[in-house]
This record gives C-alpha cells, structure tokens and sequence, in this order.
C-alpha cells in the first residue's frame, strides 16, 4: 500500500507509541487523585502540555487541552459575541460553528490566499471575531497571518480611539501546519491557535486550544473542573502525553522533513505533467489521431503551500472512479476533505477558488508524509500517469 492522504491522517510514530504505552497500564492513575502515583502522572500531564505549548512559542498554562480541532475550533467561537468573519475556504468545523451566529466569508483569489481588501471592507465594528487557517486543509495554501495580524492590530486601535473597547479575537486552525512549519503564536499574532494531534504523528481524538492572556471564553460542558473549568472530564493521559512526544519530534525535523517532501512532490508534478504526452504517444500508436488533452491543473499557492500538498485538476476525468481504481493498485487518495467525502457533497474549497463543477469533479488531493520515501512515490507517480491515461482514453472513445 502507498498512502497519499496525510492531511486526512497520520499513523502514530514509534515514539508516540512508546511513550504513551505506561499511561494505558503501570501509570494509569487519574492526574486528580491525592496519592503519590496519581500526582506523578499529574506531573507528567503538565510537562506534556509544556511540551506542546514549546513548540508554538507557548506555556502550558496558555493551553486547553480537548478531543480533537473540531472541539477546540467550537470552543474558540465561544469567545464570538457579535460578528465573526471567516475565510471561505475554511474547513467545514470552522463553517458550521460561524453559523451559529452572524458571520460573513472572507473571499481568496484563485490560489486560495486571502484577498485582504475584503477582510478590510467587512471587518467592520460589528466584528469581534476572525478566524483564519494557518494552511488550508485542501490545497496546503498559507495564508499570510503575521499581516492579518497587523491589520487587526490597527483596527483596534482606531477602534479605542473612537471610543469602543469590544474586544477583537484572532483565531486560526493551525492543524495542517504543526509538522511542516515553525510555529510560533507571538510571530503569527494570534489570540486563539486550534492543534491536532492526528496530523502529525500523535494519536486521534486529541487537540489543544490556545488562548493568549485575557481571552474570554466559555466550557462547552461542565462538570468535575478540569482544564481551568473550560474542558471538564478526566484527563486523557495517554494521549496528551502521545501528542507531546509527536509535536516535539515533528519540531526537531521540520526541515529535513520539509526537503523531503519539497523532492517528491516535485516527482510527482513532473510526472503528472507529462500525461498529455504520454496519452497522445498512446493514441498515435493505436489510432493514428491527435487527442487534445489539457495539462493538469496544480492547485494551490507554490509560493505559499505545505510542501507536502500536491492537490491537482485532472480536466474531463472522473475522480471519484480515479480512486476507486488507485485502490485496486494499492495506492490510497482522495478528493479532498475527510468529512466532505464521507458526505458525498462537492468542495466548497475547491469552489471558493473558482473551480466549475466539472473541475471539482476531477480534482484529487495528494498529500505526503512519514510513510513515504523518494521510490515508493516514483512507483506511485507511474502508476497514477498509466490510470490516468487509460482513463483519458477511455472516455475519448466512449
């Protein structure tokens, strides 16, 4: 099997694997017990969450610990208490819980990077809430926080100027970028920063919640106190301390990771590229005719995207039946978002860039990881060309 949807999920490194194993068995006190074990493995819980908050320039303090994005993104919205503005290409958790209030969508350009003339012509005294990927879940395209940032900072200060203190929260999900960028809260200017544990290398159903000093929100549950009151429930342990061990070894090798996949992603669009030659090599055998077949369309910002994604438009081609057929040759994508896809609705990403229904159709997301060396993506990119091609083909002479 070739796995090519890491942005979807990642498996458990070794070492997560091994340092949560004691914390299922010989440590598995509740952190909120008075005895000695309970409070060593209470000790353990804080280094981790310091561990975690390391690798985003942060204390451990500063984190709220939860199950996953999709819980820290709903608690994040809890600070909302007017306007929110949100990109339009964000991921689907971000949208459903901007709808629970009033929102608008923030417009990218056909790359999927923020167009910032609309965030200032909507970021108006009603907004009190803004929330922005760092890297989008789909194409892998970075947006430029640091200026949003800077654009928010001035907005508040005209605002205190003109007499209006309502606090201006700026929040981005950061999921996507943990293993692939050198984060750090105090560069991007974030108020709130969402992580996961599942896409880089730590296990699911774990994700933390940032929040600067002052942010107000409020617990989506009550109960036992947890978490300073704001995420109630016994601490999950094992995979706090899972996350700790990823997050911090994904840190160390951001850049041999980042060459890494720079390299075969680059094999794979040179591969790629050459389908129309290759499928009109075909045809001039075969037929003796001239087949016109588009160039692939790589999607994306190259200039400010993961280097891992490799999302790509493969005109007139059906892409649910490409993985369908993928599969059968041991190759595992998809066309885009987990959860769009168990939904079977269209991209609303691949939308919001100006893709035409036909387009979206034929769009598939590769995207890269721990599981990948340099030959297993040039026996993939072989493989991926000669289906496309048949496919190509196919629908030629059906």
């Amino acid at each position: 099997m070739i796995y090519l949807d890491h942005a979807a999920a990642t498996p458990v490194s070794d070492k997560a694997l091994a340092a949560m194993q004691p914390y299922f068995t010989e440590e598995f006190f509740n952190p909120s017990a008075p005895y000695l074990p309970a409070k060593r493995v209470r000790e353990a819980y804080e280094s981790a969450k310091d561990q975690i908050a390391h690798c985003i320039g942060a204390k451990g303090v500063d984190l709220v610990i939860t199950a996953g994005a999709t819980e820290s993104i709903n608690l994040a919205f809890t600070a909302r208490r007017g306007k929110s503005l949100v990109l339009a290409t964000e991921h689907t958790a971000v949208l459903e819980a901007a709808k629970t209030g009033d929102y608008d969508l923030i417009l990218v350009d056909k790359t999927g990077l923020i167009q910032l003339d609309d965030l200032s012509q909507k970021l108006t005294d009603e907004v009190d809430f803004i929330s922005i990927s760092l890297a989008n879940n789909e194409l892998g395209t970075i947006q430029p926080l640091a200026d949003i940032a800077e654009m928010i900072r001035q907005t508040r200060q005209d605002r205190l100027a003109r007499g209006i203190t309502t606090p201006l929260y700026f929040h981005s999900d950061a999921s996507q970028a943990l293993n692939l960028m050198d984060i750090s809260v105090a560069r991007l200017g974030v108020d709130l920063l969402t992580l996961n544990a599942a896409k880089c290398g730590g296990p699911k159903g774990v994700g933390a919640l940032y929040l600067a000093h002052g942010v107000k929100i409020s617990p989506l549950a009550v109960g036992g106190g947890q978490e300073r009151g704001l995420r109630s429930g016994t601490e999950n342990v094992p995979g706090v301390i899972g996350f700790a061990t990823a997050a911090s070894d994904a840190k160390t090798h951001i850049s041999y990771h980042r060459k890494q996949y720079q390299e075969m992603a680059k094999v794979l669009r040179q591969e790629l590229a050459r389908t129309p030659i290759v499928a009109q090599d075909i045809e001039k055998v075969k037929h003796n005719l001239n087949l016109e077949i588009s160039q692939p369309l790589f999607l994306g910002n190259p200039k400010h995207q993961l280097a891992n994604f490799v999302p790509v438009c493969l005109p007139g081609i059906d892409a649910e039946r490409l993985i369908y057929k993928f599969e059968q040759e041991g190759i595992l994508v998809s066309t885009g978002a987990a959860c769009a896809a168990n939904k079977g609705s269209k991209s609303h990403v691949l939308a919001a860039i100006g893709l035409s229904d036909t387009e979206i159709s034929g769009s598939l997301r590769i995207s890269l990881g721990s599981t990948n060396n340099l030959g297993q993506i040039k026996q993939a990119a072989q493989i991926i060309v000669r289906i496309v091609v048949e496919e190509y083909l196919r629908s030629a002479h059906a």
